[in-house]
Formats: C-alpha cells, structure tokens, sequence
C-alpha cells in the first residue's frame, strides 16, 4: 500500500543568554563537570528561581520572527518527571499558556510549516554513560530553551532539513542563538506518522528524540518510514513511543512507551509570578529585528542582481552579508564584491564556523577601495583576486599592495605580443581548441597571466588569441 508521510517537529533552541535562566550562572558551553551550577539549577531545597528578562525577550524576538502571535500575558508550569539529569524530578516549562502560538515559517517553494507554539524552559543536565556507569554533569542543567512545536506539516526528508536549515538560519539572524548542533545548542524531537495515500485520517506517531544532525534527521525519517510502512503493510498498528536513532546501524530503536501530557502532571510554578508584557515592548522588539534570510536572499538576486549561486553561498551567513552590504555602501558594485566573496574571501576561510565567525584581517571599506578598481577598469578581476588572497593573508590596505605599474595594465601592443607569443609556445593547445576542445585555451590564458602578473584583461587577451587562431 501507499503511504504519505506525515512529520512535526520539536525543536530545542539554547538561547545565547550570558546567565541562566532563573539563576546568575553562566551558560558558556564547555567546562569542568558540575562547575557552571550552583543551588538553584542543581533543585536544592530552599532554592527559589528568579525569571531572567533576557529568557523572555529573546523568546518574543524569535516568535515575531516566525510570524507568531505574543501571548502578553503567560506564566511558567511545573513539567513533572523524576529522571537523574533534573534533580529536583520536575523542569519548569509552559503548557496552557506559551509566549508565542500560531506562527509558520516558509520554505522556498512557498509552502508553509505552521508553528504551534513557542515556549520557554529550562534545559536538563547531561548524563554521561561510560563503561557501565553513568555520571551526571548539571553544567546544562538551568541554561535557557526556547522549544518550537510546528504543526504536522512536513512531508519528507528533504522538507525536514530545509525546515530546520531555515530555523537555524533565523535564530542565527536574530541573534537569540548560534544553533551549534554539534554543541547541543539545537535539537530536534522529530515526530513521524503514516497515513493511506490520499486519506486525512493521521496514524500513530512515534517520536525521535534528540537529534542534533541534519543529516541523521533525514536517515532517520527514511528508516522510521520503512519501518512503520512495514508493520502496517502486515496488518499490524504501530505503537506509540519514544525512540532513539542509532547513527552506526540507521536504525531507530524503542526507548519508552510515549507519555502523554497528563503523565507529566502540570500545574502553574508556584515560585515565579504571572509574566505580563507591555505591547510597546513587543513593538519594540519588532522593530529591532533585521532583515530575514528567506528576504534577503530575495532581495540580492532581484533588486541587486547577484547570480542566485553566490546569493545562496553568501545569505547563509549573517556576518558575511553585513560585510558585503557595507561593501556595497561604499560604492562597489554587487556582481564583483560577490564575486570576490564567493571566491577568494570563502577560499580563505575552511571551515563553515569560519565563515560563520568571519574574522578576516580586512575591512569592508578596503575591500570596498578594492572592487572599485575593478568597477573603474584600472585593475583586472585575476589581479583583485590576488592582490585580495595576499591582504587576508597579511592585512595591509590596497596600497600596500597594488603599485603605480599595476594600475596602468598592459598596454594593447604588449599585449598582442603576448597573445602571439601564446599561440607560438603553445602548439598542442591550439591543436586540441581547432578539434573542439574549448578548454584547451585556458593554457594560453595561464601563459598570459604568468607573464603579466595577472595585469592583462584577459577578455581582450581571448579576442586577440581566438583571431590568431582561426
């Protein structure tokens, strides 16, 4: 039989607070065990929570990002469980009453994952299994979530991935996260159901818990697919429960038998008071929030003309973009500050954190400097390409770099001996372009670049070898 996917999300975002969220410990990732805590997160008896500001603020920022409504006036409940990593056997969280509800976020095909909710709660220790033995690490435990439940609206892998990569990209545009999977700082509960192709009718869910790889998500989804599709395909139901993804085998594995919201008993925190917001700072929120991903992206390719490749290379990075577009305040044309972004800077910077850090020995102004003598034909782009490889290599300014000689070029007579010189020298080369072979000519064009220092214009120098040839 045909199935249909049918898939919410979970998603639990750390919030980049310097403190926790109802004590004055930090939340700096990392550290000695069971150093980062103190009476508060750690439940002793006496102990009272203070709601930190920032906890809040930060939540609203993320749901007017994601186009929510904020619930003005919330309070924080008792989750209850008794489990060794929440030492005090409840997390306080919201149920009836979240800060923010009925948002979405939209893929680029236009489509729409609603978003249920947003709340705010505190996150649990870590439970460290080592030969037999389980220790607990509270350094987490207190430090401040947001968890966004979206609606059952995700109908593959591959939207999965483009949901959370746009989740991912947002909180990092906002500011209320860096969204480090591989630090814990964003993880998805991913909840999947089958249903008969064509019926409305929803199956049993099971949810997998904790996933904090975008490519673990979509191996999981594809197994657990198979694995209700199976069951069902024999005439049996699928089980509601919590699971776990095994990353060495693919495989989803049964961990519990899922609780439901009266299992956890909630009930309002006694110890922290109702949470009235002034509209005015929710306006005041929303006029702080910048230009999003999904629009910006938009906006460089329509009203800036930068080819969609670099646009969707460069728009992923929120650093990377302030800097073009201070670029582009300056006065340098977009098309080559993407261009020289896209090639030269990310060749600089190997790793996906460097470009997310983007700490370059530049500034945008003398990169700004440098692309107008480009946009002005004083200097070639293979020259701006290395005179930029050298200054991020060793800093400096354009001056330091580019001398009187190389902003005079080649002139056109030495420059068509050159180009004859080329043909002369490169005889199997022009032999495989005359049969067809197009990128044979790059090797006269490297012979150009060599013995020019990369000053000639290599479009004309393609004009002048193309007449020699034929």
């Amino acid at each position: 039989m045909k199935y249909e996917l049918v898939s919410g999300f979970e998603t639990h975002v750390e919030l980049a607070t310097a403190t926790k969220i109802f004590c004055g410990c930090t939340t700096a990732f990392g550290g000695s065990p069971n150093t980062h805590c103190c009476p508060v997160c750690t439940g002793q008896p006496g102990a009272l929570p203070v709601l930190n500001r920032r906890v809040v603020e930060f939540g609203i920022r993320a749901g007017l990002a994601l186009n929510c409504k904020i619930n003005t006036v919330t309070h924080l409940d008792r989750k209850n469980y008794c489990y060794p990593d929440l030492p005090k056997a409840y997390q306080i969280s919201q149920y009836d009453k979240p800060l923010c509800e009925h948002g979405w976020v939209e893929l680029e095909s236009g489509k729409r994952i609603g978003i249920t909710r947003i709340h705010i709660e505190e996150d649990a220790g870590k439970l460290v299994h080592e030969r037999g033995v389980t220790y607990i690490d509270y350094n987490r435990g207190g430090v401040p979530l947001i968890e966004i439940v979206s609606e059952p609206d995700i109908s593959s892998p591959e939207e999965a991935r483009e949901y959370v990569e746009k989740l991912q990209l947002i909180m990092r545009y906002i500011g209320v996260s860096d969204c480090k999977m591989q630090e814990g700082s964003m993880r998805c509960d991913v909840n999947i159901s089958l249903r008969v192709h064509g019926s409305d009718e929803l199956g049993t869910r099971t949810e997998i818990k904790n996933m904090n790889s975008l490519s673990f998500i979509e191996r999981a989804m594809e197994y657990e697919y198979s694995r209700q599709a199976e069951i069902l395909d024999a005439g049996k139901k699928v089980e509601q429960c919590t699971m776990r993804f095994d990353e060495h085998t693919g495989e989803t594995y049964v961990m519990r038998t899922k609780e439901d919201a009266q299992d956890y008993r909630y009930f309002p925190e006694p110890d922290i008071l109702t949470v009235v917001i002034p509209e005015s700072k929710v306006k005041a929120i929303s006029d702080s929030l910048p230009e999003l991903p999904l629009a910006k992206l938009r906006r460089y390719i329509t009203e800036l003309g930068v080819n969609e490749h670099n646009a969707r290379l460069m728009y992923r990075y929120a650093k990377v973009c302030r800097f073009f577009e201070e670029a582009i305040a300056e006065g340098a044309s977009a098309k080559h500050c993407s261009n020289l972004i896209t090639g030269a800077v990310f060749s600089a910077l190997a790793t996906e954190e460097d470009k997310e850090q983007f700490s370059v020995s530049l500034s945008s102004k003398e990169f700004a400097k440098l692309v107008r003598l480009i946009d002005d034909g004083k200097i070639n782009f293979t020259l701006a390409q290395m005179t930029l490889s050298r200054m991020l290599a060793d800093g400096g300014n354009v001056d330091d770099y580019l001398t009187a000689a190389d902003l005079a070029g080649v002139d056109e007579g030495e420059l068509e001996r050159l180009c004859a010189e080329a043909v002369a020298n490169n005889p199997r080369a022009v032999a495989d372009f005359k049969a067809g072979k197009e990128k044979a000519i790059s090797a006269l064009y490297g012979y150009i670049k060599r013995a020019t220092q990369g000053k000639a214009d290599i479009k004309k120098a393609d004009e002048i070898i193309k007449k020699l040839i034929n």
